[in-house]
């Protein structure tokens, strides 16, 4: 699910044109590279060079969980542990970062193979996500902790400014599980329905029955669980516009 506030601090990119100025890409960061290798590295896939930027996705991935558990206990001082650690989860997973990636348009940026480029690696989420890593692993070397702790504080307090602590992060099936307990309702029934094998990958197809209610919702993933939680997600949906303010 997209977040809210994602582009709110940054200014976006726009589209991908060919031998962009990486200048620009460190005006959007808000940091300039003293040393330009470093920033070059960070750009770089292991498809273009031997030598690639998959070291420096390592040092900042650390810095990105250091300066994100940091804002978090920050911000939301009695939030316990555990949902602490639930809210870092979802801010740092691959599919947030390609989010703050696509804002900043990083694929425009990044030295690829002609192959890669070919199968569409300027868009692929596991690319850009560990590009961004790996920008801030650069800017913690090239300039130390606080201006790579800035750039992270920079990007998601616009995001903290729009969750809802209560229920980020969780997922739809322990979500309508509360949602029902709390109201003293059997918890939902779940069944695969349907093997959808007729086109790859195969896919399957999820009922959910609240029975109580009389309400059923469907759900398709590529796996029972995923199925279970699109039809989850559908089912909390329905009764949450339904449910009296």
């Amino acid at each position: 699910m997209p977040l809210a506030g994602i582009h709110a601090g940054l200014a976006f990119a726009g589209p991908y044109t060919p031998l962009m100025n990486p200048n620009a890409l460190e005006q959007l960061l808000d940091y300039t590279f003293s040393n330009r290798s470093l920033f070059e590295l960070a750009l770089t896939h292991q498809s273009f060079s031997e030598t690639h930027n998959e070291r420096l996705e390592f040092l900042g991935d650390s810095i990105l969980s250091g300066s994100v558990a940091a804002l978090l206990y920050e911000r939301f001082p009695r939030l316990s542990e555990g949902g602490l650690s639930r809210i870092r989860s979802n801010l740092v997973r691959e599919s947030t970062l390609h989010e703050i990636a696509v804002a900043l348009n990083l694929g425009a940026w990044l030295k690829l193979g002609e192959a890669e480029i070919s199968a569409g690696g300027r868009s692929r989420p596991s690319i850009l996500a560990d590009a961004f890593e790996a920008i801030l692993g650069g800017v913690f070397l090239d300039g130390g902790f606080p201006p790579a702790e800035r750039l992270v504080r920079r990007i998601y307090t616009p995001v903290l400014d729009t969750i809802d602590i209560r229920h980020f992060g969780k997922d739809p099936k322990s979500r309508l599980q509360e949602f029902l307990q709390a109201r003293h309702i059997p918890v939902p029934a779940y069944s695969i329905i349907a093997v959808l094998d007729h086109e790859q990958p195969r896919r399957y197809q999820s009922e959910c029955v609240v029975k109580t209610l009389r309400q059923r919702t469907t759900g398709i993933g590529l796996n029972r669980r995923a199925a279970e939680r699109e039809a989850a997600q559908r089912m909390l949906s329905i009764l949450e516009q339904s449910a009296p303010t």
